[in-house]
């Protein structure tokens, strides 16, 4: 991937996880990722279009998934796609603890452990500290 197209994601995620929301600087120890939304063993091509920035959490429990279960139906489902879909029509906040709201959304936080405790508690202190806003 070349530096122009690496450049372009990140500045259009405005440097943070296009999944959790998390905020490059707020992760010390692992660069984000420029992920493939459909990975290439499926198809997916090297373009703005299916690309997107993912923090290092989020996408090594993404890998190469384009679907999961929602967890309130059992059914397969999609997962989020940053560039096709809108955020805040599958996901809101209860404070550090990201809900989804339609089966894509719960079937993409499920598998991305969005939740985690060590995640919900990065993003409590982050929200005290006034660096996160859910």
């Amino acid at each position: 991937m070349d530096v122009a197209l690496r450049e372009l994601v990140i500045r259009r995620a405005s440097n943070r996880c296009e999944y959790c929301h998390l905020h490059q600087e707020h992760d010390p120890f692992y660069a984000f990722h420029v992920d493939h939304v459909i990975a290439q063993q499926h198809g997916g091509e090297t373009h703005p279009d299916n690309l997107c920035l993912s923090c290092y959490r989020c996408n090594s429990h993404k890998g190469p998934n384009i679907a999961s279960l929602d967890p309130a139906s059992g059914e397969l489902v999609r997962l989020f796609h940053p560039r096709q879909d809108r955020w805040d029509n599958h996901f809101t906040w209860d404070g550090a603890v990201l809900i989804g709201t339609t089966p894509v959304g719960r079937a993409t936080v499920q598998l991305l452990t969005t939740n985690h405790p060590d995640y919900v508690l990065l993003r409590e202190l982050l929200i005290e500290e006034g660096e996160f806003a859910p």
